[in-house]
């Protein structure tokens, strides 16, 4: 455990009055904050890549329409 010495809003200490244990909740609202953000993070890389990959369906079907009928009795 490392102990830290932070300031917040006033508003914010009251709200907090409520909790037994404070250290415990403001941890966990952290480490609920990071992961919330690396999920926006890696679903923004994952909506940039699909984006640069992406090809309609159209392109797709064109390119395997050859292939598809190859072999078929005209």
């Amino acid at each position: 455990m490392k102990r830290l010495n932070i300031t917040i809003p006033e508003k914010v200490a009251e709200a907090i009055e409520v909790y037994e244990n404070k250290s415990k909740f403001i941890t966990e609202a952290i480490v609920e904050k990071i992961n919330k953000d690396k999920k926006a993070k890696l679903d923004n890389l994952l909506i940039e890549g699909y984006k640069k990959e992406y090809i309609p369906d159209k392109e797709i079907n064109k390119k395997w329409e050859n292939v598809t009928i190859e072999g078929w009795p005209d």
